[in-house]
């Protein structure tokens, strides 16, 4: 069967009407705002002018997004470039056009990584938007997510050396690329996780990430409350869980100038009193807003959010990258509402 000339310009149109969010974000993310930046992971001079020309950085960079709003492995990504027509408008490629293979598309985000560049575009479009109208406003709330990576499967004594700093000498140098060093275990609502914490914090109005840290899985979320809050809001309201509740905190706070609404937490030896618990419900009505986040990050990458990176300087870079998609969603869904 002879395929006609217009198809694949339907089926763009039937996507389109459909609401195709790829095509709102190609539109309205101001891509070339970020070549400068990126640009210079290309500074260093190459030892030949031999060989295949690099691929644009905003190609790259948008590839980097689309995988961090759907959690995909770089031998998928690949793959769903070539299959998805979304996929391909969205990165201004045709059925003609060569495509990144996972062996670049991983070189790319490795630059990126030792260049540590995603919290600078992080911040980069942060600052777009504060001039673009979304300044922060109303207040913020912080909290954080365990984010997952995959188990290490050691001993004993290996665990021990890893949590003093050392590394297992009968380990081969290929042994030790394949173990993530850094991660760390944590337990929550009586379920152990391993991985790193992604501490963030969002503007009320808006809902946007404004800031955010990288720690291993084992950190406290109270460990990074204050460095996380911003002076940039038209709110000195700050709103968190329990788990940031303390006097030092509330003390912190006050000499910051800052107005809490911590979530309270009842014991045995001293429950809530239903005034305690109406406060509580109260501040979750604005608190729960961050949980929305995290709830998108998970759906859109299909409820796997589980890190494939290994390493704290990688995870920091793909947990960055996954704030920053996030970010540009929001802003498109915004804008284009």
């Amino acid at each position: 069967m002879i395929d006609g000339l217009f198809d694949i310009e339907n089926r763009l149109n039937k996507l389109s009407k459909t609401g195709d969010p790829l095509l709102q974000l190609s539109e309205i993310i101001p891509w070339e705002e970020f070549r400068s930046t990126l640009e210079t992971l290309r500074e260093k001079e190459r030892k030949s002018k031999a060989g295949r020309k690099p691929f644009d950085v905003i190609l790259m960079f948008k590839i980097l997004i689309l995988q961090s709003l759907y959690n995909l492995s770089d031998d998928a990504m690949e793959y769903q470039i070539n299959d998805r027509l979304s996929f391909m408008r969205f990165l201004k490629l045709t059925l003609g056009s060569k495509v990144p293979d996972a062996k670049t598309i991983w070189l790319f985000r490795n630059e990126l990584t030792e260049a540590q560049l995603a919290k600078e575009l992080f911040d980069q479009f942060d600052s777009y938007l504060q001039t673009h109208g979304f300044s922060a406003k109303k207040g913020q709330i912080v909290d954080a997510s365990i984010v997952k990576v995959p188990i290490q499967r050691n001993s004993k004594d290996e665990n021990k050396k890893i949590k003093s700093g050392k590394k297992p000498s009968d380990w081969s140098a290929n042994k030790t690329r394949q173990k993530d060093l850094d991660a760390r275990w944590t337990k929550k609502n009586n379920k152990s996780y391993y991985g790193y914490k992604n501490h963030i914090q969002v503007d009320v109005q808006h809902k946007f990430i404004r800031n955010y840290k990288t720690t291993e899985a084992s950190v406290h979320d109270s460990q990074v409350f204050e460095e996380l809050l911003s002076e940039n809001n038209s709110s000195r309201a700050v709103w968190a869980d329990s788990a940031y509740r303390s006097k030092e905190s509330l003390r912190n706070l006050s000499d910051l100038n800052f107005r809490p609404h911590l979530q309270r937490k009842g014991c045995r030896s001293k429950k809530l009193t239903k005034w305690e618990q109406q406060g509580n419900k109260t501040r979750s009505k604005t608190r729960s807003r961050v949980e929305h986040i995290f709830g998108i990050q998970t759906m859109m990458a299909r409820g796997n959010l589980i890190l494939r990176s290994i390493g704290s300087l990688r995870a920091k870079s793909s947990i960055g990258m996954r704030n920053l998609a996030y970010n540009m969603h929001r802003f498109s869904s915004l804008v284009s509402s």
